[in-house]
């Protein structure tokens, strides 16, 4: 179900893509529990931020690498607009730079570059997280199928809605420059295969794990990247980010 509202939703962004858009270009660093981030105009952030570990801790079966976020300013709560606007949820996704879901920290930088979307429009942006919050059980976001995706129910109305709202969004892409890793000694999963085979074309440093102690998914310690967002034609971003105009992704 998961990749039929995925596919719902990028088929919903890319329907109001208009002919010419604010690009801007983001470049940065950030090390192994630290956070990266730039406002790039109109209240709004980019943040790179450090995945929580757990209470087990980095190295042993808590994660590493960093969540991509956009929000305010002051951050007005979870789920964040790119979040709200990159599903699938509840699964891996394009928004993780991390060794979550199995990924190991060389299937993380193979995955390379990333594409999401992300909501700049405030009011679409706390609706959506209501309606979020609204299907939200347990810590699960509980969207309704396909086969009751047309009925009348507040679950059905309220899954219509989140997938209409994301057609307000905005395209992004975060490509890693070079990183620095300790390598997970696993197999990788299967659905990772592909991004195992490309760790080799994204630069990158083997560094000893925490502790000298290797472990099955390895650790993210660092990375260098740029991000390039796509936003609406009459944006008004920060003089210093150089935004030029260009078309719009499809």
């Amino acid at each position: 179900m998961a990749w039929t509202i995925l596919a719902l939703a990028a088929s919903l962004a890319s329907a109001t893509d208009v002919r010419s858009c604010q690009k801007v270009v983001l470049t940065g660093e950030v090390s192994a529990g630290r956070e990266w981030k730039v406002a790039f105009g109109e209240g709004w952030v980019f943040r790179v931020l450090p995945i929580d570990t757990g209470k087990s801790g980095l190295g042993q079966s808590g994660y590493s690498g960093w969540d991509l976020v956009v929000d305010r300013e002051l951050p007005v709560g979870f789920p964040d607009a790119l979040l709200l606007a990159t599903p699938p949820y509840n699964s891996i996704n394009e928004r993780e730079v991390g060794t979550t879901f199995g990924l190991r920290a060389q299937d993380a930088i193979g995955w390379n570059p990333r594409s999401f979307r992300f909501l700049t429009n405030l009011t679409a942006f706390r609706e959506s997280q209501k309606l979020f919050q609204s299907l939200s059980r347990d810590g699960q976001l509980r969207l309704v199928g396909p086969e009751l995706y047309n009925r009348n129910t507040p679950e059905a109305q309220a899954t219509r809605r989140l997938m209409e709202l994301q057609r307000q969004s905005s395209a992004g892409e975060f490509h890693i420059l070079d990183a620095h890793l300790a390598p997970g000694i696993s197999d990788a999963a299967s659905y990772a295969e592909n991004w195992a085979l490309a760790s080799p074309k994204t630069p990158h440093t083997i560094e000893p794990a925490t502790g000298s102690k290797s472990t099955p998914l390895g650790e993210l310690h660092w990375m260098r990247f740029f991000v390039t967002l796509w936003l609406p034609g009459a944006w008004q971003a920060p003089k210093e980010l150089h935004a030029t105009r260009a078309a719009c992704p499809e």
